[in-house]
């Protein structure tokens, strides 16, 4: 009887699994993929800035051939609370405080303070199977409006802080000892060769000068990070250099749209309704639709994934496929494909190493 109603389940689960495929009017062919570490859940944190860059640089770390590493996302959080608290107080409690950040902050922790193995840091005390960080910020975030509003403030409030964090993350570790050698983080981050410096972030819209360096007036971009403006069409083929080169990239854009299929990609359809099963018409995204599009707060700096590759589907359209943080059980086993027309549209910004710019883009940029 048990094995009877185990094949059940069993065929079950294989019909289930074959009409939600069936739902989905896009066959899917990867045509270039780069290698990648395996897909994490970023949980209850609002951190996808910080699971999506850790992604990045595993993976660069795999294409230099310095072998394959689970680094910690927990570390550069722990490390940009701080950072985010200072400016708070110094705005008089005015500026932006959540936990939400971009791939700069991930290489500027890096740059100064290093970086360590999720084995060495790994964050779930509060949850030893998934990360859960909605207490916490709640509590850190309490905690600040409520001394910001003090006539005069002592100097406590930064060990306080810092004490909040220990309690529901762990204390930073300073020394470690792993694979048989010790290491600080900034030694271990040596040790892995991976270098911040290599990498430029990207930005297109028209409201600031094309070729020009400006900062990202955006919430999460509280660091007030300058990066590179240039129009959507070469921005879509240094995006597509850096796949057809064998590097991946870092992608910053709008996850929470009603486009972004929760069934596991995404596109720009010209009608709200699919046609027959057949994949959605889509419509042409111009330069002037993503300007519109950013200026009404349609696309808003929602969400950072890693792009790894590209595909076509049935109708020879191209998808770039897309690292989620949400874990391997949504998605393609926890990866999304991303229309071109989508992308043109939804992205605010990208990370790509230097070495994928072409040499005429060097030029108007004058690097």
């Amino acid at each position: 009887m048990r094995t009877t109603i185990f094949l059940l389940i069993l065929f079950s689960i294989s019909v289930f699994s074959q009409e939600k495929q069936n739902e989905i009017p896009h066959q899917f062919n990867i045509t270039k993929k780069v290698e990648a570490s395996t897909v994490k859940s970023q949980g209850m944190t609002s951190t996808c800035w910080a699971f999506a860059t850790t992604s990045f640089i595993e993976a660069e770390i795999l294409r230099l051939g310095n072998g394959e590493f689970d680094l910690s996302e927990m570390y550069f959080i722990r490390k940009d609370y701080p950072l985010k608290a200072e400016k708070f107080m110094r705005y008089h409690g005015l500026s932006n405080f959540g936990p939400g950040g971009l791939g700069h902050d991930a290489l500027n922790t890096i740059s100064k303070c290093g970086i360590v193995p999720e084995s060495v840091y790994g964050g779930k005390l509060v949850d030893s199977t998934k990360y859960n960080h909605s207490e916490m910020h709640k509590v850190l975030e309490t905690m600040l409006k409520s001394v910001v509003k003090q006539k005069k403030i002592s100097t406590l409030w930064k060990p306080a802080f810092n004490s909040i964090l220990d309690v529901y993350l762990g204390e930073l570790p300073t020394k470690f000892t792993f694979d048989g050698v010790e290491y600080t983080p900034k030694s271990f981050a040596k040790s892995l060769e991976f270098n911040p410096d290599d990498y430029i972030e990207f930005t297109s819209y028209t409201h600031i000068p094309f070729y020009k360096k400006a900062n990202l007036k955006i919430p999460d971009n509280w660091s007030n990070a300058e990066y590179f403006n240039i129009p959507i069409d070469e921005l879509i083929s240094l995006m597509n250099a850096s796949i057809d080169l064998g590097y991946s990239f870092l992608w910053d854009g709008d996850a929470g749209k009603e486009y972004f299929y929760r069934s596991g990609y995404a596109v720009i359809p010209i009608d709200d309704w699919k046609e027959n099963g057949e994949p959605e018409t889509e419509k042409n995204v111009t330069q002037k639709m993503r300007q519109i599009s950013f200026d009404t707060f349609t696309t808003t700096d929602d969400h950072l994934m890693h792009i790894t590759g590209v595909a076509k589907n049935q109708n020879g359209t191209k998808f770039y496929y897309t690292k989620n943080s949400w874990g391997s059980d949504k998605g393609y086993d926890g990866y999304w494909y991303m229309s071109e027309q989508y992308v043109r549209l939804m992205t605010i910004s990208i990370m790509v190493h230097k070495d994928v710019l072409p040499k005429d883009l060097k030029e108007k940029l004058k690097i």
